[in-house]
């Protein structure tokens, strides 16, 4: 099973926050996912954008004309179907 810690990265440096692998001396290839800075005003605000247009498509029955069988088989229609 994979474990994750958390640490700081700053001028090219982890600084371990809560637990601390145990890494003797060894060299590892390591991968870090840099997480969004959540003061960015467009990521605070993009979810209540979403529930409003959602919200807007679902009053205005804005997907009426759409027939889910039909949608779904011209979705399919391009790709081949394996084994057949």
């Amino acid at each position: 099973m994979l474990r994750t810690f958390k640490a700081f990265l700053q001028d090219g440096c982890l600084e371990w926050i809560d637990d601390r692998p145990n890494l003797g001396n060894e060299r590892l290839q390591v991968y870090v996912t840099v997480l969004e800075n959540d003061t960015d005003p467009i990521l605070k605000t993009r979810g209540q954008r979403m529930s409003e247009l959602l919200e807007h498509l679902a009053t205005n029955n804005g997907l009426e004309g759409i027939d889910p069988v039909q949608w779904q088989q011209q979705m399919r229609c391009d790709r081949s179907l394996p084994g057949r």
